[in-house]
């Protein structure tokens, strides 16, 4: 389907161009929505559009199918998380250890907080071949966001590479796991003891 054409004059003191951001913020508000509780496959264009309360001219307005949507969902996401670690980091105290667990501690508190967010980036993630090959590209993104950061913390005691990027992948790799299994309930655990077990790995495989 081709463009659709917008209104540019402004409405109620609200630009054309911010009406389009404030329409495009409401699909993927609704696509998380779907996407983390109702999962994949009732994650339709009908009904993303029924639950932000918009037509389908607006839907094609930011968003050429289905797919486009989901990947911006987990784009959305993505970038979410990467900002909250980097922001514990960046306020947290003490020797590098310390400073990791902070950093896990805020990631897990957001998947804690709306267990959507987890279902969507981890879970359903694998249900489509487009949103697999997100996923993965995302996990390697985390995985060298890990080793930049440790080679920070560490300094001259952070692992060479390729040592580095193998372990980070295997660290991210395994939370990912972790994660899904706990919001699935395949294991009894808290937050607390999820923080508990990725912190001491990370701490344990990232540097000499």
């Amino acid at each position: 389907m081709g463009d659709v054409p917008t209104p540019t004059r402004p409405y109620r003191g609200v630009s054309a161009r911010d009406r389009k951001a404030q329409r495009r913020e409401q699909l993927l508000d609704a696509g998380l929505e779907l996407l983390g509780t109702q999962g994949c496959a009732r994650t339709t264009m009908t009904a993303v559009c029924v639950t932000a309360k918009l037509t389908e001219r607006y839907f094609y307005e930011s968003f050429r199918n289905r797919d486009e949507l989901l990947l911006a969902v987990m784009d959305r996401i993505a970038d979410q998380l990467r900002d909250i670690v980097l922001d514990a980091l960046e306020r947290a105290v003490g020797d590098p250890a310390e400073r990791g667990r902070a950093a896990i501690a805020a990631f897990v508190e957001v998947i804690e907080g709306d267990q959507r967010i987890g279902r969507a980036a981890l879970v359903e993630s694998a249900s489509t071949e487009v949103l697999r090959r997100r996923r993965h590209q995302l996990l390697r993104t985390f995985a060298q966001l890990v080793v930049t950061q440790a080679r920070e913390l560490y300094g001259a005691d952070a692992l060479p590479s390729p040592r580095d990027e193998i372990n980070a992948l295997l660290f991210i790799g395994g939370l990912a796991e972790l994660i899904v299994a706990w919001l699935n309930g395949e294991i009894d655990a808290t937050g607390d003891d999820i923080v508990d077990a990725a912190a001491h790995q990370f701490a344990t495989s990232m540097h000499m």
